[in-house]
């Protein structure tokens, strides 16, 4: 779990990679909408000479191939269309040889801000309609389910079999031939794409299975059920198809957020429209109130307040000005901005968001890989039950062959393991979904079930607990009143760019006050800044350059202050103390109730920092837990490596280059806000919106998805141990027996889909 992905490609044999080059290419296929799907796929295209792994992904309608240089698209796309399915190439080809797998997957999908994806996310919901296991070659567009082959196919099959029950009821002579011919209305697709499938290496397929039982419902006289259980499989496809594209679509509807013009500024002229997805970096964009910003980017003139709730899930309008970053897709609400753009298209926000999640999609946790170890043997080991129900009693206890043979073929339309197979990435999809659209960032499955085990959360100070910038807390008045001893210190500092600086220039501004002009402005290395404001000579010292000029009471107040970690300033006005001002980066607003409710889920926190110890010691006192300040970044990691060793599962939490080790060797690293690159690649999450609250709220999404996951697999072994049981005590038929596996699908995924729906 070191790398943006954690569910990647194994290194090929040693000495292969000099002698083959080999890439990566990523195909967005259509009618792919369950477990069974992908396995067919990827055994079909693990037997192309070229293709070197294959990685396919249900939920985001993906599949990843790693595959030698010379190897054309034709070479993935054939035996994909020979299944039924549709594919398009997602994005370019992109190298994956030694130099760029990182730590990560392989090629463009290890790093993050890849351009790998540049054709992933302006498409919007795309497979939706086509999601069906006969697997008709829709194409990836935006028309609607009901338009799509399978709707097509089931219509026209339930047409056939209302069309020979009527027939037969008024010409009960045309009965033996009306619902043969009904029955192979929907067989016959679903036959050819069985056959299809067994040549590409999956014998035991849905189709396969269906195929056979209706086949043998035919010989044995119970045609009639054989063609409703076929209408019944198709209605239940189709339902699963839309369910998964339901799925599917949570999360790259985020795309539709992102305005398809932008107000463009150029050479002087008037601001005219330009599509956004052209926009380049440096370009200068209006945004007016109401519109929806078009691009990530700085605000170079003008003041509004913005939501940015779609990007980062926070309810509040944020107040924006010259100089603050502004997101793609986010609201401007009551001020004209001029912004500067810092991102292309393909690199906003948004569409990081969406290409971090697919990814993350395509990622397996181990309980995913369990159950796809435990599918594999599942069908055939269904198909050997199936045998001996047909021929044992029959054969040892002189049971009647029509009635064994009707019992097995029931039998064998449960031993398609779609509702156990999709059980867990369905619930690890729509858990992901639902965090991305609040703002929380998970690289994978294995993140997502990772974090439900927490135990311990190592966090960083300096802006991530707390707001990483300096603010006044105190001002004590020598002589004078507040507002004249904040006014003269402002006017100092009126030409720095010092934190501490901006943090007395921002208390001013909060208190609309206004500071003089100052003259002859000397800085002291080290000391603090003198200076002439009208006839008078001021300095802004630290207390031990004023130590001289301090009285005794002014001297204790100043190392009160100090003691509880705030750095303080002595205001002298021609040599005499004027007043005090006191400044510490103070937690964030929610770091407090953000530690409790970790507290409240059984989660220990502790702080990991290299500030001081004094300052370090005060704010983790104001949030109640223990510190471990002045530290490398090599001790935090050895911090984390024993908490390790002693049992605990540990999260670490932080936004800086010197958190980037304890990050990666943590159990789960969390990148918080705006944190960098570094923090952010070497992460395993990330909480966009730099909330402290937000890492309990991670941990509870994680246990939630954990928590359906349990359902959804207790849901599908519970339905098809009660039906194969059924079965073949003969309690149940065929019918039953179909919906016991497409009504399981069904179920499980619309649990999963309850995932999408949850609310901070």
């Amino acid at each position: 779990m070191h790398g943006p992905i954690s569910d990647s490609f194994p290194d090929p044999p040693a000495g292969t990679q000099a002698a083959t080059a080999l890439r990566t290419s990523r195909y967005r296929v259509s009618g792919m909408d369950c477990g069974s799907c992908a396995a067919k796929i990827e055994t079909a295209l693990r037997r192309v000479p070229g293709i070197h792994e294959v990685r396919v992904s249900v939920p985001a309608g993906t599949v990843t191939v790693s595959h030698e240089n010379m190897l054309g698209a034709d070479a993935v796309v054939r035996p994909l269309t020979a299944l039924g399915y549709g594919a398009t190439p997602a994005d370019p080809v992109v190298e994956a040889g030694p130099s760029s797998r990182g730590g990560g997957c392989c090629g463009a999908e290890a790093q993050p801000h890849s351009h790998a994806h540049s054709h992933d996310h302006s498409h919007g919901p795309s497979h939706s309609h086509s999601h069906n296991h006969s697997h008709g070659h829709d194409d990836a567009s935006e028309a609607p389910w009901w338009r799509g082959r399978k709707a097509r196919l089931t219509l026209a099959a339930g047409a056939a079999l209302a069309a020979a029950t009527a027939l037969g009821l008024l010409v009960p002579a045309a009965e033996p031939w009306a619902f043969p011919l009904a029955l192979l209305v929907g067989l016959v697709p679903v036959a050819r794409r069985a056959l299809a499938a067994a040549r590409a290496g999956t014998p035991f397929s849905i189709e396969m299975l269906m195929t056979v039982a209706a086949i043998g419902a035919l010989l044995i006289g119970a045609v009639e059920e054989a063609a409703t259980v076929l209408v019944l499989f198709l209605v239940g496809e189709l339902l699963e198809g839309v369910a998964a594209g339901r799925a599917r679509a949570g999360i790259r509807g985020l795309t539709a957020l992102v305005p398809d013009t932008a107000l463009l500024e150029q050479d002087g002229a008037a601001p005219h429209s330009v599509p956004a997805a052209g926009l380049a970096v440096g370009s200068v964009i209006l945004v007016r109130p109401g519109d929806r910003v078009a691009a990530d980017g700085v605000v170079l003139s003008g003041r509004s307040a913005v939501d940015e709730s779609p990007v980062t899930g926070e309810s509040v309008p944020k107040p924006k000005a010259e100089g603050d970053e502004v997101f793609a897709g986010t609201i401007n609400a009551d001020g004209v901005l001029r912004v500067r753009v810092t991102a292309a298209a393909r690199d906003n926000t948004i569409a990081r968001i969406v290409r971090l999640v697919e990814e993350a999609q395509a990622s397996k946790a181990p309980t995913e890989r369990l159950i796809d170890r435990f599918a594999r043997v599942y069908t055939p080991g269904i198909v050997g039950v199936a045998a001996l129900v047909a021929v044992v009693p029959p054969l040892l206890f002189d049971g009647d062959w029509t009635e064994w043979i009707y019992r097995a073929l029931a039998v064998l339309l449960i031993g398609c393991p779609c509702a156990l197979v999709i059980s867990t990435p369905a619930a690890i999809a729509a858990g992901l979904s639902s965090g991305a659209r609040r703002g929380l960032l998970l690289k994978g499955g294995a993140v997502l079930e990772a974090l439900s085990r927490i135990t311990t959360v190592a966090f960083d100070k300096t802006g991530t607990l707390t707001e990483g910038k300096p603010r006044v807390t105190d001002l004590i008045p020598l002589q004078g009143s507040e507002t004249e001893l904040l006014a003269d210190a402002a006017a100092l500092e009126a030409g720095s760019s010092h934190p501490l600086a901006r943090a007395i220039l921002a208390a001013a501004a909060e208190r609309g006050i206004a500071p003089p002009a100052a003259g002859e402005v000397t800085a002291l290395p080290g000391a603090g800044l003198t200076g002439k404001v009208d006839g008078r000579l001021l300095a802004l010292l630290s207390p031990q350059a004023a130590a001289s000029s301090l009285g005794a009471a002014p001297a204790d107040q100043a190392a009160a202050f100090a003691e509880a970690g705030k750095t303080v300033s002595v205001l002298l006005v021609d040599g005499i103390p004027a007043g005090l001002i006191a400044m510490r980066d103070e937690p964030r607003p929610d770091a407090r109730s953000g530690i409790e409710a970790l507290e409240r889920a059984g989660i220990r926190s502790l702080m990991v920092t290299g500030d001081n110890a004094r300052t370090a010691g005060a704010v983790a006192g104001m949030l109640g837990m223990p510190a471990h300040a002045e530290l490398l970044p090599d001790d935090k990691l050895r911090i984390v490596r024993d908490l390790q060793a002693r049992g605990q599962r540990v999260a670490k939490v932080g936004d800086g280059i010197n958190d980037a080790p304890a990050l990666a060797a943590a159990d789960v690293g969390i990148a918080m806000g705006g944190g960098t690159d570094v923090a952010l690649e070497t992460a395993d999450a990330a909480i966009l919106h730099g909330r402290v609250g937000d890492v309990a709220a991670m941990v509870a999404l994680s246990r939630r998805t954990m928590a359906n996951i349990r359902q959804n697999i207790a849901l599908a072994l519970g339905l098809k141990a009660v039906f194969l049981l059924t079965t073949v005590l003969g309690v149940t038929g065929l019918w039953p027996a179909i919906l016991a596996d497409t009504g399981a699908t069904v179920l499980v995924t619309a649990n999963a889909l309850r995932l999408l729906s949850v609310r901070p």
